[in-house]
């Protein structure tokens, strides 16, 4: 089985390599890779001690941002290091300042595994999520690296879990502790004899409870947003903008709309002030909102975490495509959230809407309803909100049920 996973992997790099003269993501993966064992081994002094943090690519990232961050007061006399497997991960986050180095992972292959744990002084490492690496793993066991899988998310068709999944699940018995977010992961991994594994939770809930405290302070949308009721709608695509102007033409002029689109193309920008009419870009905003506006287009990146204290009520997108966007950002203030049918993969969505504090729908008509029944309705939309904010507040802590045991 092995010598499968080892062609497979080079059969891999050998497609990557191949595609890269056209494809500008395979070109960044074979690239990034290059000369990373003297990248690495500048990086870090030989009896600097290192953290060694991994994820795949940037929702993993996000993922396990509190426990890196929060490590760096854990221990402090660990220096950080911190890998990727995608270009999406690593391009987007290759500056991230909570870490001491940041770089690809290098292929897994057991030359690469053996020459990356050699050049470094490693306390420990963190493999968030779902990242599962066979020489990388093995080596690290070998010489006895406390090595911990933090917010394990697993399902039964899982290959772990299947009767020919015997090889894979040799994976697992690498991992000194694997920390779960639920407790059907929990049973998973005790039926099939593994022990060391508790549930923390998910830290992504630790990461959006700072939000509501970070100092923001922008005058002209407090101004815009002041004493009127305002729908949020964050990370928006084609099909829900197409159903948000729906709403937005026969909803009443006193909501304020802010709008944050998935697209930041100058294209996609001239097209959606064509279709919510009376809107202007958050970057042309100065001292205040010109009068008459009644939607603010968010046309930058890192803005829509912060935008969401300004909401009554937030509509996530992604619901019609591939699966929803982050509802917890919104649900940490306290807006009730709307979405797409695209969200039984997420557990936190599937959960919110049985508790009350989140409303799917299927087409244009259910949303005009849905936001009607929410902004007309006081004691409905309080509920709502209260039980979307208490979601997020009762699931903090899983960081810190990490690190606890990571010492």
């Amino acid at each position: 089985m092995r010598l499968l996973y080892d062609i497979g992997i080079r059969l891999y790099w050998l497609i990557a390599w191949l595609i890269s003269p056209w494809n500008r993501k395979a070109k960044l993966w074979v690239d990034g890779r290059k000369a990373w064992y003297q990248k690495l081994s500048s990086a870090f002094e030989p009896d600097d001690r290192v953290t060694w943090f991994h994820c795949a690519s940037l929702g993993e990232f996000e993922q396990g941002r509190p426990v890196i961050e929060a490590s760096r007061d854990r221990f402090p006399g660990s220096k950080i290091l911190l890998t990727f497997f995608s270009p999406s991960g690593y391009e987007k986050r290759k500056n991230f300042e909570g870490a001491d180095h940041v770089m690809y992972l290098p292929l897994d292959t057991r030359r690469n595994a053996s020459l990356m744990l050699e050049s470094l002084h490693l306390e420990r490492a963190v493999f968030i999520k779902y990242e599962f690496w066979y020489h990388f793993l093995q080596k690290l066991s070998k010489r006895n690296v406390p090595t911990y899988l933090a917010s394990g998310n697993f399902r039964s068709g899982q290959v772990f879990f299947r009767w020919y999944g015997q090889w894979y699940r040799s994976f697992l018995k690498c991992f000194t502790h694997i920390f779960v977010q639920n407790e059907n992961s929990l049973e998973l991994l005790k039926g099939i004899g593994y022990r060391e594994v508790s549930v923390a939770g998910d830290t992504r809930f630790d990461r959006v409870r700072e939000l509501p405290q970070t100092p923001y302070s922008h005058e002209a949308m407090q101004g815009f947003c002041s004493g009127s009721a305002v729908l949020v709608a964050g990370s928006t695509w084609e099909k829900d903008e197409q159903m948000l102007a729906l709403a937005y033409r026969e909803l009443p002029g006193e909501l304020r709309w802010i709008i944050a689109p998935h697209e930041l193309s100058a294209g996609h920008l001239s097209s959606l002030q064509k279709r919510f009419p009376g809107s202007v870009l958050f970057t042309e905003i100065e001292n205040e909102v010109p009068a008459g506006t009644r939607a603010i287009i968010v046309d930058t990146i890192g803005q829509l975490s912060y935008l969401y204290r300004f909401g009554t009520l937030a509509y996530i997108g992604g619901g019609f495509g591939k699966g929803i966007h982050n509802i917890l950002e919104a649900a940490t203030y306290g807006l009730p959230v709307i979405f797409g049918p695209a969200h039984q993969k997420f557990a936190e969505a599937v959960e919110l809407t049985e508790l009350g504090g989140a409303f799917p729908v299927g087409d244009e008509g259910a949303l005009l309803s849905t936001i009607r029944q929410q902004l007309e309705n006081s004691e409905l939309l309080k509920t709502a909100s209260q039980i979307a904010e208490s979601f997020v507040l009762e699931r903090v802590g899983a960081t810190s049920r990490i690190l606890a045991k990571c010492e």
